[in-house]
């Protein structure tokens, strides 16, 4: 069955008509500016589930911090000084001065944190 798209302009024209509330079915897909249209105009949205904004995929990976896996190696990591700098000089030698510097610093550091190497 084809979907029911409904914009803005879709859902300020039903509420003229008097329209007061939309059946969102997995057939009716609201763009993120209806969605808000009907929020700011008193709109029901009537669905079995609860409706939620459009919004951008769920990713799990960046908002829930990943432990990194268990191995004889990763119990206990070796204390490189220098790594930051050899990472750093790596990524230089790749991409050359596209890279701004401090934000590679950061980077770098973050990644070594998160892996517990630092």
């Amino acid at each position: 069955m084809p979907k029911e798209f409904y914009t803005e302009r879709d859902i300020e024209d039903m509420w003229k008509r008097g329209v007061m509330s939309l059946n969102v079915t997995e057939n009716v897909v609201l763009t993120e500016l209806a969605y808000e249209k009907a929020q700011r105009l008193g709109m029901q949205l009537v669905r079995e589930r609860p409706v939620e904004p459009p919004a951008a995929p769920v990713r799990p990976y960046l908002s829930q911090v990943q432990k990194p896996a268990v191995t004889p190696a990763a119990t206990a990591p070796a204390e490189d000084p220098d790594l930051a700098a050899r990472i750093r000089e790596a990524v230089t030698a790749r991409l050359g001065t596209q890279v701004d510097s401090t934000l590679l610093d950061i980077i770098i550091q973050r990644v070594l944190k998160s892996t517990g190497v630092k």
